[in-house]
Formats: structure tokens, C-alpha cells, sequence
């Protein structure tokens, strides 16, 4: 599989995981921020779901070879380095070890995506 497809690939992945975590956690009532700070853990799936929007788009669009994409793509991967650091903080915080290394992996794995990214671009832009 060339390079570009497994970007757009992992984009995809990560899109559904970030909506699929936050709609069970929700719907099962394990978000306690509700009562204690409801404006700030609202915008903050807000932002977790424009993340998983901005992934699904530009992970979509690079698989499917779409024009202009890849600025898309770059822009979704930025946000979701900024996510799965801001992450791996809060659960290191509550003690969390298993999500801390969950979210450590998903870091180092995006670090790798936008590097490789980076250094291919020639590969990934179609303009």
C-alpha cells in the first residue's frame, strides 16, 4: 500500500475511533465533566468532533486522490497532535496508565504521519 493511502488510512481510523469514543461515553453517562464543568468538556467534544470532521475529510480525500486535499490533511493532522497530547496530559493526571500509553502511541504514531508527510510531500499533493 503506497504511503498515501496509509495517511489517509490512519486519518480515517482515528476520525471514527475519536467519534466513536466520545458518542459511547457520552450515551453511557461517563463524562462526570457534564456536572462539574459543562461549558468546558462541551466545547471540548466540539472540538474533538470538528478533529474527527476535519479527519475523515481529509483522510477520505487523500484515499480518494481529491484535488487540494492535502492542505486539509495537514491541517486535520495538526489538530489531532494538539488532541492526543492534550489527552495523554488529562489521563496522566487522573493516573490512568493504560489510556496514557494508549494516547502516547497515537502520539508518537501521529508525529511519524506528519513527518513522513512532510518529507513526501511531492507524493501526497495533487495540485
Amino acid at each position: 500500500m503506497k504511503l498515501k493511502k496509509i495517511a489517509a488510512v490512519y486519518g480515517i481510523i482515528v476520525g471514527l475511533m475519536m467519534m466513536g469514543f466520545w458518542i459511547m461515553y457520552v450515551y453511557t453517562g461517563q463524562v462526570p465533566e457534564f456536572e462539574t464543568e459543562p461549558w468546558d468538556i462541551t466545547l471540548h467534544i466540539v472540538a474533538e468532533f470538528l478533529t474527527s470532521f476535519a479527519l475523515l475529510i481529509g483522510g477520505i480525500g487523500l484515499y480518494t486522490e481529491r484535488n487540494r486535499v492535502f492542505h486539509i490533511y495537514l491541517v486535520s493532522m495538526g489538530m489531532l497532535l494538539y488532541t492526543v497530547i492534550a489527552s495523554t496530559g488529562h489521563f496522566a493526571d487522573l493516573g490512568d496508565t493504560a489510556m496514557v500509553m494508549v494516547f502516547a502511541i497515537l502520539t508518537i504514531l501521529t508525529l511519524i504521519s506528519i513527518s513522513l508527510i512532510i518529507s513526501k510531500r511531492e507524493e501526497f499533493e495533487l495540485i
